[in-house]
C-alpha cells in the first residue's frame, strides 16, 4: 500500500487497471513463482549435493570443486556424489573400507557412529528434490527414452537425460532468451522509430530504404551460415535475433511520432526552446507507448517460438542445452513415449500463455479509454 502511495497519480491509476483485470493480474503472480523457480533451479535439479558435512566441516558442491581426495578418496578429479562409494566416504569420515563394503559401512557409521572399529563423526549429504541436473546421464537400465518414475518424475530422453529437469532449465533459458531480445530489440527499434517519425524528411526517407533491404535478407540462411562458421552460443543466438528483429516496432513508433509531431503541445514545447529529444522521449513516447505495448505479447512469443524452432531443426543452442525445441524433436522422433510429448506441449501451452495474458494487462493498463471498476 505505501508503495502504491509512492507512485504518481497516473500510474497509480495504471496499476489499479492491471489488477482490477484478474487474467492478468493472477497469471502475472503464477508467471512471477514459476520463473522465480526456474532461477533457482541448480537448488531443485542437480547432481550435485547442496550442502555436505564432513569431518565436522561444511562443504558446497553444488557451487564449488571439491577433489575426491578432499574426502577421503584417492583422485584429484571432481567427487562423484552419486556413487555409493563417495556417499560412503562422506558419511563414514573417510573410513577405507568403503571401498569394499560402502552400505554396510553406512549403515555402520549411521547407528554406532564407528567405521571399522573407530568412532566417527558422521557425515551427511543435502540433496536437492531432482538429484539429476539438465545434463545428467540417468542410468535405467539401457532402456531410454524411459517413462515417468518415482525417480523420474518426467521420465527421460532419448540420451537418458532427466525430463524434469531439463524442463526446469529449458523454462528458465527460454524465457530469460526472450526478455533478454524483447527488451534489446524492443530499445533499438523504439529509438529508430521515434528518429524516423519525429524528424520526417529526408531521415525518415533514408531509414525506410536501410529498413527495406534489412527485411529482405532471409534471415534463416543467414542464421544457417553463421551458426555453421561459429560455436553455437546463448549470446550468438541472442545478437542474431536482435540484429534481425529490431525492425519489428519500428513502423508502429514511426506511425505514433508521425502523428504526434505537429500537435499544439509539440510545437508550444519546441516554442519554448526544449529540446527535441526531451519533447521525444519525455512527451511523445507516453503517448505511443499502448500502440507499442499491443506489439510486445507477440514479439516476447515470437522470440520464444523462434528459438524453438531453431532447436527444433538443429540450428539455435549447442545440443548439451536445455533446450525446449529440442524436447520437441526428440518428442517427434520417438512417438512410442508420449510423455515427452505431453511435457513438451504443456510446457510451451503454459508460458506463452501466462506472457500472452500478462502482456494483455500491461496493454490495457496503459491505454487511458480503459478504466476497470
Amino acid at each position: 500500500m505505501a508503495r502504491l502511495l509512492s507512485l504518481s497519480p497516473l500510474n497509480q491509476r495504471r496499476w489499479r487497471n492491471f489488477k482490477a483485470n484478474r487474467r492478468a493480474y493472477w497469471s502475472l503472480w503464477i508467471f512471477i513463482v514459476l520463473y522465480g523457480v526456474s532461477l533457482s533451479a541448480e537448488f531443485i535439479a542437480n547432481d550435485r549435493p547442496m550442502l555436505v558435512k564432513y569431518n565436522g566441516e561444511y562443504y558446497t558442491p553444488a557451487f564449488n570443486f571439491y577433489p575426491e581426495i578432499a574426502f577421503g578418496g584417492d583422485l584429484r578429479t571432481e567427487a562423484d556424489y552419486s556413487t555409493v562409494e563417495v556417499q560412503c566416504l562422506i558419511v563414514a569420515a573417510g573410513s577405507l573400507d568403503c571401498w569394499d563394503d560402502p552400505q554396510g559401512i553406512m549403515a555402520e557409521a549411521q547407528t554406532s557412529g564407528t567405521a571399522a572399529g573407530q568412532p566417527v563423526e558422521a557425515g551427511w549429504l543435502l540433496w536437492p528434490p531432482i538429484r539429476y541436473s539438465y545434463n545428467t546421464i540417468v542410468n535405467t537400465g539401457g532402456v531410454a527414452p524411459g517413462p515417468p518414475s518415482a525417480q523420474n518424475w518426467l521420465g527421460t530422453d532419448d540420451t537418458s537425460r532427466d525430463v524434469a529437469a531439463r524442463v526446469i532449465y529449458g523454462f528458465r533459458l527460454s524465457v530469460s532468451f526472450a526478455l533478454l531480445v524483447t527488451v534489446m530489440t524492443s530499445v533499438i527499434g523504439i529509438v529508430a522509430g521515434a528518429i524516423q517519425g519525429y524528424f520526417g524528411g529526408l531521415t525518415d526517407l533514408i531509414f525506410q530504404r536501410i529498413i527495406e533491404l534489412w527485411g529482405s535478407v532471409p534471415t534463416l540462411y543467414v542464421i544457417i551460415i553463421v551458426t555453421a562458421v561459429w560455436s553455437k552460443s546463448f549470446w550468438l543466438m541472442v545478437s542474431l535475433m536482435v540484429i534481425f528483429g529490431w525492425t519489428g516496432l519500428v513502423g508502429v513508433v514511426r506511425a505514433e511520432f508521425l502523428r504526434a509531431r505537429n500537435f499544439e503541445y509539440v510545437r508550444a514545447a519546441r516554442a519554448l526552446g526544449v529540446s527535441d529529444w526531451h519533447i521525444m522521449f519525455r512527451h511523445v513516447l507516453p503517448n505511443a507507448m499502448v500502440a507499442t505495448l499491443t506489439f510486445m505479447p507477440f514479439i516476447i512469443t515470437g522470440t520464444i517460438g523462434a528459438l524453438a524452432t531453431l532447436d527444433y531443426l538443429g540450428f539455435g543452442l549447442p545440443s548439451s542445452a536445455p533446450s525446449l525445441g529440442q524436447l520437441s524433436r526428440q518428442a517427434q522422433a520417438n512417438l512410442q513415449a508420449p510423455h515427452l510429448a505431453f511435457t513438451a506441449f504443456f510446457t510451451f501451452a503454459v508460458m506463452l500463455s501466462l506472457l500472452v495474458f500478462v502482456f494483455e494487462g500491461v496493454r490495457d493498463a496503459f491505454d487511458p479509454r480503459k478504466t476497470f471498476r
